[in-house]
């Protein structure tokens, strides 16, 4: 099914985030931070279907109250990269009713997060433009049998062979951090994506829809299939509104291949299914001859079945139908000649080379596109690098507090892309240097490239079609003879049951004869 989204988010006072405000947004209430004394609120409740607070036991009643909870979980975090909440986003299966949405996500979150000691604060939203999904706001502390929040961590000394503290040369102690919670281990984010799919896949199960979640990657799924793009909501807008993109031109040009190489791969495997099955019923094939026939042999006779079912036809549709089979069969036999395929078993290895041949275009396919991946991944980032540096430049002059926060939420996005720019420079020095007309043109001769080897795709899925009409005609030739052997054996049957019926006959006759001399 195609509903893999599912991420995960810390909000970080370091980003200047804020608990409060993921609250107010997936909720669309007014709540006030006592962290910055500001009001959050985004107004957007007309997709908000349900929103609701679940506590674990020890946690206060008064945290029911999304506004008490998050300004609670703010408090206790004193520093100023403090990790305030998780953020789960996923996708709802839109194959499940929606009356039943709340029901899934306050299951899932109860058996994942709720019972391990997590406050959960979810709300579900529909605009009703088939992309329904659920927000999942989550403490990051545990909270003790008296209702406190536990620290995230404490301080565990080292000892020796006997026990003892070891003093460093500082003269303090050697000391390590060990965690009160696991929640932060890297494990948890495969077990909440794994939980999810099970959730909601007993959900499909239930309603009996033959869909089901799978969130791993293709790669893990054992699928020889490319995954797309993440395009991003300004790359969206712009499709949507008929402007064309170079990810989104990518993004279709891996979605058809991906149909084509699904169609030659299904269609292969059953011809080599069906050949299997043939080669263990020869005899359907032989029929009291010598040798087995050939492929262009069962193809004539193919066209004396079909015209033996015409005889009840007009002389116009016997005309037009004879002649669609003699087009067919003149294609595939030609076909036959061209490749050297006349058995069963040249079939079957021919096969095999088409499937090679398949492969190889496909793995060529995907070495180009990652390199066009690559391009775009540049072009993206250095324009966001030009494009907000005067932007960071301005945040970093700012050396008021109360202003450089104000100022980081009003330019949040330009400040993370920047951010995120600077990130992809700092990993790649040299690509900042790069050639920006040389990459173009790259990017050109590949797309090219590309088409070509769609264009050798698309000729082979061609051949796998003329592989599947044979397929057709065989089978047909098979089943009439396979009939009309039935047939005589069932008429050899009845002859000797009739022979056994005679001779039973005259014996009892012969019988009552001799009797009646006596």
């Amino acid at each position: 099914m195609t509903c893999p989204h599912y991420d995960i988010k810390i909000v970080q006072r370091s980003n200047h985030q804020s608990a409060v405000a993921s609250a107010a947004y997936q909720s669309g209430e007014r709540l006030f931070s006592e962290y910055d004394q500001k009001q959050k609120y985004y107004s957007h409740k007309s997709e908000i279907v349900y929103k609701e607070v679940l506590l674990p036991i020890n946690a206060p009643p008064e945290y029911k109250d999304r506004n008490v909870l998050w300004n609670s979980a703010e408090a206790v975090e004193k520093q100023w990269n403090s990790q305030l909440a998780r953020i789960i986003v996923l996708a709802i299966p839109r194959e499940i009713p929606k009356e039943q949405y709340t029901d899934l996500i306050r299951d899932y979150c109860q058996n994942f997060f709720v019972s391990k000691g997590m406050c959960c604060d979810f709300a579900v939203h529909d605009k009703g433009d088939g992309n329904p999904h659920a927000h999942i706001l989550l403490t990051m502390r545990a909270i003790d049998e008296n209702g406190k929040w536990r620290p995230k961590s404490r301080k565990i000394y080292d000892l020796d062979e006997n026990g003892n503290r070891i003093r460093l040369p500082s003269g303090s102690y050697k000391s390590h951090k060990e965690n009160t919670v696991d929640w932060n281990e890297q494990k948890y984010a495969e077990i909440w994506r794994q939980g999810w799919a099970d959730t909601a896949n007993k959900y499909l199960e239930a309603n009996n829809r033959s869909e089901r979640l799978d969130l791993r990657s293709y790669v893990r799924q054992g699928r020889e299939q490319i995954p797309t793009v993440h395009m991003g909501s300004a790359v969206c807008q712009m499709e949507k509104r008929g402007i064309k993109t170079n990810i989104g031109n990518l993004n279709r040009d891996i979605k058809a291949t991906n149909s084509l190489m699904q169609f030659i791969r299904q269609t292969i495997r059953h011809l080599k299914g069906w050949i299997a099955d043939l080669k263990e019923k020869k005899q359907a094939i032989i029929e009291n001859e010598q040798k087995e026939e050939t492929l262009p042999q069962l193809l004539m006779q193919y066209l004396s079945i079909r015209k033996e079912e015409r005889n009840g036809w007009s002389y116009y549709g016997k005309t037009k139908g004879n002649t669609v089979d003699l087009k067919k069969i003149a294609n595939i036999t030609a076909y036959l000649q061209e490749t050297k395929i006349f058995t069963l078993e040249s079939l079957d290895k021919h096969l095999e080379n088409v499937n090679s041949k398949a492969d190889s275009i496909r793995q060529s396919m995907k070495l180009q596109e990652n390199k066009i991946k690559n391009i775009n991944t540049f072009f993206k980032h250095i324009s966001n690098y030009e494009k907000y540096k005067s932007v960071y430049t301005e945040y970093n002059n700012i050396h008021w507090k109360g202003r450089k926060q104000k100022f980081a939420e009003i330019h949040k996005e330009e400040l993370n892309d920047f951010k995120s720019a600077s990130a992809y420079f700092k990993k790649y020095p040299d690509k900042k240097t790069c050639n920006r007309q040389e990459l173009i043109k790259e990017r050109k001769q590949i797309e090219k490239e590309l088409e070509k080897e769609t264009e050798a795709l698309t000729e082979v899925q061609t051949e796998v079609k003329k592989l599947r009409d044979i397929r057709f005609c065989v089978n047909k030739v098979l089943e009439e003879k396979t009939e009309k052997k039935t047939s005589v054996l069932q008429q050899l049957k009845e002859n000797k049951e009739q022979i056994k019926k005679n001779q039973s006959e005259k014996y009892q006759t012969k019988n009552k004869k001799n009797y009646i001399d006596l």
